[in-house]
C-alpha cells in the first residue's frame, strides 16, 4: 500500500484518500468544519490548511489527495498562524453567545477556539446582524449570527436526505442559509443537521434550552422505532430522557437517525400514563397490589383453564431475553398457542433508514421461540380463536393489542382472564383482570436482533424502584455493572417496574419451572447455550456495534448513504 508520513508518522492509506481521511486513520486529528466523511467535499471553511513538503503554499487536507511519499505537517509554525488567522476570520461576526446557546459543551468552535485560536480579536467595529430564531421547519430553529456558512446542512439534505431544500442566500459576510421558495425544511431526517452542524447555528425545537450537556448522561441504545434498530445514544438528566441521538455504526445506520425515532420513541418513558406497580381488577377497577398477590392470582387464575384454551402472545417490543423466558414457560406448562403481532405499515417506508415494521425485535422474538408449535396457533388464528371463546386465557407481553383496531379491543373482551405486561396503560389494560409493570427499554439490560439479523445491546440508562435499592447497595464505582453510570441528581425513579424476564422468571417458580436468573446476561448466557441462533454470542462480543446471529438467511441490506 503506498505510505504518506504526517508529522514524523509513516501511515499506510489506501488509493484515493484524501490527506485528512489518512490522518484520521493512523490517529491523528486534523482541525475541520465543513469536511463530513458522509458528506461531498466542500473545501469552504479552511481549517483544515496543512504544510505539504515541496509545495510552496498551504493546502486544504480534506480536498488534498494523499499521495505516496507525501510529507505532510499538521503543527508547523506556518500551518498554527494560518490556522489561527482563520479563526480569527471565522468569530470576526460570530455573536460569541455562548452562555445562551444549546451547542455549548459540544461545539467545534469552542473546542477550536480554546485550541486553535490566539484568543483576541483585532475586529473593533461592530459585528454583523442576521436574522435569529428563525423556524427553518416544524422541528428546526436556525440562529444565522452563528452560522460559520460549512454547508454541510445543505449538502445533508442534497445527498443523504435526497430533499434539496436548502440554500445559501446573498454574499460575502451577509450570506445565510434560507430554504428555496415555497420550500420548509421538513423531510424526515432534518434533525441530523443539528448533529453535523459544528456550531449552534442549527437547533432543535423539541430539546432547545432543556438542558446542557455537561448536565446529562449519555448511555448507548438502539432505537426502537422500527426494525433498523438505529444505534443512538440516550441522553437523561434528573432521571427523565431529555433526547436521542444516533451513534455512529457504518452497519446499521451511518451517522443518521430519522426524526420520527428521535421525537416518538422515548417519551412514553416518563410519560404520567406509565404503570407504576402491579394491578389486578376487583368490581370493574385495576387496583395496586403487591408482587406476590398479583402474581399469585395470575397462577391461580392460568390453572383454571386447559392448556389448550390459553394463548401467550410474546412481543416484539420485548428483548430476546423477555421473549426466551416467556417461551420456555409456555412450554412448560404445555401450552403451544404462543406468537406474536406483527406491526406492519405497509407503505411506510424510505429509502434510507425508515422500515415497514415499526418493532425493533420481530426477528429476535421468532428466533428466542415465539412461534406456534406442535400444531399450535398462529397470532391471527388465536385471535379468531378468542372470538369464539375457543381461547378463554390471554397473556400478553409487552403489547398493546386493543391499540390494533376495534375488532381486536372487541376480541379482548370476550376473554375470562388477560393477564398484561405493560409499560404504560394503554387500551389492552382497560381490559386486563392482572397488569404487572414492565421496564421499559431505557431501563433495563437486553439485546434486539435487527432485521437484517444483528444482535444489538440495550442497557439502563434511567432507572426504576428496584435498580435504585440495588444502586443504594452499591459504591458508586460499581454502577457500571448495570451499563452505565446513572444520573441520580434526582430522587431517583418512581415506576415499581421490572423486566419483563425478571416478572416471568417469578411466575415460572410457582408453577415449578425454577427459573434462577438474577441478571438479564445470564438469561443470554442460556439463550445462547439453548439456541442455535445465538449459539457463541454474549454481551462483549455484541459489544457496541452489535453481531450477526446464527444460522438464519436474510437478503444482504443495501449500503447507506
Amino acid at each position: 500500500m503506498p505510505k504518506i508520513t504526517i508529522d514524523g508518522k509513516e501511515l499506510e492509506f489506501k488509493q484515493g484518500q484524501t490527506i485528512i481521511e489518512a490522518a484520521k486513520q493512523g490517529g491523528i486529528d486534523i482541525p475541520h468544519f465543513c469536511w463530513h466523511s458522509s458528506l461531498s467535499v466542500s473545501g469552504n471553511c479552511r481549517i483544515c490548511l496543512v504544510e505539504v513538503e515541496k509545495l510552496p503554499k498551504l493546502v486544504i487536507a480534506c480536498s488534498t489527495l494523499a499521495a505516496d511519499g507525501m510529507v505532510v505537517q499538521t503543527a508547523s509554525q506556518k500551518t498554527l498562524d494560518a490556522r489561527n488567522a482563520v479563526m480569527e476570520f471565522i468569530l470576526i461576526n460570530h455573536p460569541l453567545d455562548c452562555p445562551i446557546c444549546d451547542e455549548a459543551g459540544e461545539c467545534k468552535l469552542q473546542d477550536y477556539a480554546y485550541e486553535h485560536s490566539v484568543g483576541e480579536s483585532r475586529f473593533v467595529e461592530e459585528k454583523n446582524h442576521k436574522d435569529k430564531r428563525v423556524q427553518l421547519g416544524p422541528r428546526i430553529m436556525f440562529d444565522g449570527e452563528r452560522c460559520i456558512s460549512c454547508s454541510r446542512c445543505i449538502r445533508f439534505s442534497d445527498e443523504i436526505a435526497g430533499k434539496n431544500q436548502l440554500t445559501f442566500v446573498k454574499r460575502g459576510d451577509r450570506v445565510t442559509i434560507t430554504t428555496f421558495p415555497g420550500e420548509s425544511f421538513d423531510n424526515n431526517y432534518t434533525l441530523n443537521t443539528v448533529d453535523i452542524c459544528p456550531v449552534g447555528a442549527l437547533t432543535s425545537a423539541d430539546f432547545r434550552f432543556k438542558s446542557r450537556v455537561w448536565e446529562m448522561s449519555a448511555t448507548d441504545s438502539v432505537c426502537v422505532g422500527c426494525s433498523r434498530g438505529c444505534n443512538t445514544e440516550v441522553w437523561v438528566r434528573d432521571n427523565k430522557i431529555q433526547r436521542l441521538t444516533p451513534r455512529h455504526n457504518e452497519a446499521v445506520n451511518s451517522h443518521w437517525m430519522c426524526d420520527y425515532g428521535r421525537l416518538n420513541t422515548f417519551k412514553f418513558v416518563n410519560d404520567e400514563t406509565r404503570v407504576d406497580g402491579p394491578s389486578i381488577r376487583r368490581e370493574g377497577q385495576l387496583i395496586k397490589v403487591s408482587w406476590d398477590e398479583a402474581l399469585n392470582l395470575a397462577h391461580d387464575r392460568l390453572r383454571e383453564f386447559k392448556t389448550s384454551e390459553i394463548a401467550f402472545i410474546g412481543s416484539a417490543f420485548a428483548t430476546a431475553e423477555d421473549n426466551y423466558l416467556f417461551a420456555r414457560l409456555a412450554k412448560h406448562m404445555g401450552v403451544h398457542n404462543i406468537d406474536f403481532a406483527r406491526h406492519i405499515a405497509h407503505g411506510d417506508f424510505d429509502n434510507l433508514l425508515l422500515l415497514e415494521d415499526k418493532t425493533p425485535n420481530s426477528l429476535g422474538a421468532e428466533l428466542a421461540g415465539i412461534k406456534p408449535e406442535h400444531g399450535g396457533l398462529s397470532f391471527d388464528e388465536i385471535m379468531e380463536a378468542v372470538k369464539i371463546k375457543k381461547i378463554k386465557a390471554l397473556y400478553i407481553l409487552e403489547d398493546d393489542l386493543a391499540g390494533l383496531g376495534e375488532e381486536y379491543a372487541a376480541a379482548l373482551g370476550k376473554l375470562d382472564l388477560l393477564i398484561v405486561h405493560a409499560v404504560n396503560y394503554n387500551k389492552t389494560t382497560d381490559y386486563a383482570d392482572v397488569v404487572l409493570p414492565s421496564a421499559a427499554f431505557a431501563e433495563k439490560n437486553g439485546i434486539f436482533v435487527n432485521f437484517a439479523g444483528t444482535a444489538q445491546r440495550l442497557k439502563p440508562a434511567t432507572t426504576t424502584l428496584e435498580t435504585d435499592r440495588a444502586l443504594d447497595g452499591m459504591s458508586m464505582s460499581r454502577w457500571d455493572v448495570f451499563g452505565t453510570k446513572f444520573d441520580r441528581w434526582a430522587n431517583g425513579s418512581r415506576y415499581d417496574a421490572r423486566p419483563s424476564w425478571r416478572i416471568v422468571s417469578m411466575l415460572s417458580q410457582k408453577f415449578g419451572l425454577k427459573l434462577k436468573f438474577q441478571m438479564a446476561e445470564e438469561v443470554f448466557r442460556s439463550l445462547s447455550e439453548h439456541n442455535k441462533h445465538f449459539e457463541g454470542l454474549d454481551y462483549d462480543n455484541i459489544g457496541r456495534k452489535g453481531a450477526l446471529v446464527k444460522n438464519i438467511s436474510l437478503p444482504v441490506p443495501e449500503k447507506i448513504k
